[in-house]
């Protein structure tokens, strides 16, 4: 740190040779294994027995007394990095891909840099960088410690989670110890009792996961976010909202500028755009944010291009695909959101995640890695957690979604009692479910919603999915575009909150229950009146009163979205009464084949073009349209009734 850090000792070349005495200390060759040869060789240790030796290492390199006041120089010397260390650094940047900036990220820097070297001593600043998931947040953090030492400027880099700082002083090291690249590194609660204005520049990383206060306890200093701010000259907090995941986190962007403000603080924003992660696509971030009900965007399918998103059913099969992407450039990982206890940490021989139906089990990420778990060598046998992952990224990502995200009634829902206990992140929650109960459960959705938003977006290239929950899992698939062949999903008619009755009682068919027919067996029943067995009965609730003409059909394919989608239960109404113009209808037509069903059964938006026969009298059909509402699929045009008949009229699909 001297060497590193001391005007005195880079200006007037003070030679420094660092020793250890330890005069109590009796030899027993733990202290002095050859474990610890590097820092031996660098300061010698020196034990009980040994002062002579001592007195030889002095007489060695102190050849005069000190008349200049050295000791008083370092004591007093201005605090700056030292040219070899801005050296290395830059030098290792130059040698890491991982670290190049593009786009906007290079106008933060910019920016960032321009502040810095115009701080004045009266005028604290405080620049504010919102990002979302690979928007380059920790890329511009790295490149600006490194280019804020370049000017002299005393900078450290700080996150409240060790994960990120201990990944990227690994990264980094090399050309540096990495006792030396560490002192780069720090945790946001160490800044309590310092002096005012002791750093030029604080780069706050994963602002978000601030608290209010440090300590193990929460019970240090008064705020976290004022202190960062006294204890430098120009503070640079990185922000992402929506990647608040613990029941403590206060670092919203809002909140830091009123805190910055109340202590006379010039704040500056920035926004960081453009996507680097998840292939680059800014669709799946908008889709994913639909999907969990984060927020509504735009983006309610997934195209198969935009990004390579899948659901899978068999937990073994997206276990053998993470160790085979794995097996590239060890960046794929499993992670889990936090519903299963850490039992394998007291107990070795257990497995933590278990699913007996497939006869797996793994354990969470073990303590061996530490928060270098991401990047471990052997760390794919274990699941890491969002405490482990959050800041970090790999190439492919597998998601197991536990019970403490469901889908129910068409909508995302979050259960924060299936967390586990162990999870920290919702200590206190059922404390305040008492007191308030919907101020508890609105802080646990957010909790949960952003969790899982944070794993799905770790991977730049991949992120494959295993639910707990099967409504979930189809749901999730239901909202791809490309059906994909990982993924076995199981039948609609499989799903927990839709059953199918074998059969039912004579007093509630058609008025509870109706039947379930195939495309072509309903098209038998109601077109040419034949006797056909239903598939079973299904409880319908919410399209009025029920009678014998009405019946349930799975739908097939994707033409009729977004009012119908596939494998959808919906309601139909046999003998059409009225004008048929304009409604989705099912059809049988036995000289067309539909794409969609390989046969001559059809769910279309009836439309007709007619002529006027002046010598009848009577309109007479040219020609009918059935048009899907997908503009992907092409109409079906029937220029001839023969083999043509409209069984029944569309009422309602049956929702989950």
């Amino acid at each position: 740190m001297i060497y590193n850090f001391n005007s005195t000792v880079q200006d007037d070349n003070i030679t420094l040779k660092p020793c250890a005495y330890l005069h109590n200390y009796n030899p027993d060759n733990v202290i002095t294994n050859k474990l610890y040869k590097y820092y031996i060789d660098k300061a010698p240790v020196f034990l009980k027995p040994d002062a002579f030796k001592l007195r030889e290492f002095i007489k060695n390199h102190i050849k005069y007394g000190d008349n200049k006041d050295i000791l008083y120089k370092i004591e007093n010397g201005r605090i700056r990095p030292s040219k070899q260390l801005v050296d290395s650094l830059s030098s290792m940047l130059q040698g890491n891909t991982e670290f190049i900036m593009i786009d906007d990220q290079k106008v933060v820097l910019e920016t960032a840099m321009s502040i810095a070297k115009k701080l004045k001593p009266d005028k604290k600043q405080v620049l504010i960088v919102e990002g979302g998931p690979g928007t380059g947040k920790s890329v511009v953090a790295i490149n600006l410690l490194v280019n804020l030492y370049e000017n002299g400027l005393v900078t450290k880099y700080i996150s409240k989670n060790s994960a990120p700082r201990e990944v990227y002083s690994t990264k980094l090291s090399g050309v540096k110890t990495k006792t030396e690249i560490s002192n780069l590194f720090g945790g946001t609660g160490s800044f309590i009792d310092i002096e005012p204005n002791t750093f030029d520049v604080l780069l706050v990383d994963e602002a978000h996961r601030l608290n209010l206060k440090s300590g193990l306890y929460q019970n240090l200093g008064d705020n976290q976010i004022e202190e960062i701010i006294n204890a430098s000259r120009f503070s640079v907090f990185f922000v992402d909202d929506d990647q608040r995941i613990h029941i403590k986190d206060v670092g919203s962007c809002k909140y830091i500028e009123s805190i910055a403000k109340k202590n006379g603080a010039f704040v500056s924003k920035l926004k960081l755009e453009s996507q680097f992660r998840c292939n680059g696509s800014d669709g799946f971030l908008s889709w994913l944010d639909n999907t969990l009900q984060i927020k509504e965007t735009a983006n309610i399918k997934l195209s198969s291009n935009e990004f390579d998103f899948k659901v899978f059913s068999d937990l073994n099969e997206l276990k053998r695909i993470i160790f085979e992407k794995n097996q590239i450039n060890n960046k794929s990982r499993l992670v889990a959101g936090y519903c299963w206890d850490w039992i394998s940490s007291k107990d070795n021989t257990k497995t933590d995640i278990n699913f007996p139906e497939f006869n797996f089990g793994m354990k969470w990420n073990l303590k061996k890695d530490g928060s270098k778990w991401i990047i471990g060598d052997d760390s794919v046998n274990e699941i890491g957690c969002i405490h482990t992952c959050q800041g970090l990224e790999l190439d492919y990502v597998g998601v197991i979604v536990g019970d403490d995200l469901r889908f129910e009634n068409n909508s995302i829902i979050t259960d924060v009692l299936k967390r586990s206990s162990n999870d920290k992140s919702i200590t206190g929650i059922k404390k305040l479910i008492k007191e308030n109960k919907p101020k508890a459960l609105d802080i646990a959705d957010k909790i949960i919603k952003n969790t899982y938003r944070t794993l799905m977006t770790r991977g730049m290239k991949g992120c494959y999915v295993y639910c707990c929950d099967k409504n979930l899992a189809y749901y999730l698939q239901s909202r791809i575009e490309e059906i994909n062949l990982n993924l076995k999903v199981e039948k609609l008619l499989e799903i927990d909150t839709i059953r199918i009755e074998p059969t039912v009682n004579d007093d509630v068919k058609y008025i509870d229950f109706l039947p379930l027919y195939s495309l072509k067996a309903a098209c038998g029943a109601f077109g040419e009146w034949q006797t056909v067995n239903e598939d079973g009965w299904v409880k319908v609730e919410g399209v009025g009163r029920l009678n014998r003409n009405m019946f349930v059909v799975k739908a097939t394919g994707k033409s009729m979205e977004p009012i119908i989608s596939d494998n959808d239960l919906c309601v139909f109404r046999a003998n059409v009464v009225g004008s048929r113009n304009n409604k989705i209808v099912l059809v049988q037509h036995n000289n067309y084949i539909d794409s969609e069903n390989q046969g001559s059964y059809s769910i279309k938006k009836y439309t007709s073009e007619k002529s006027f026969d002046k010598e009848t009298g009577e309109w007479q059909h040219e020609k009918i349209i059935l048009k899907p509402l997908n503009i992907k699929y092409k109409p079906i045009i029937i220029e001839e009734d023969d083999g043509f008949l409209v069984v029944a009229e569309f009422v309602s699909v049956i929702k989950i």
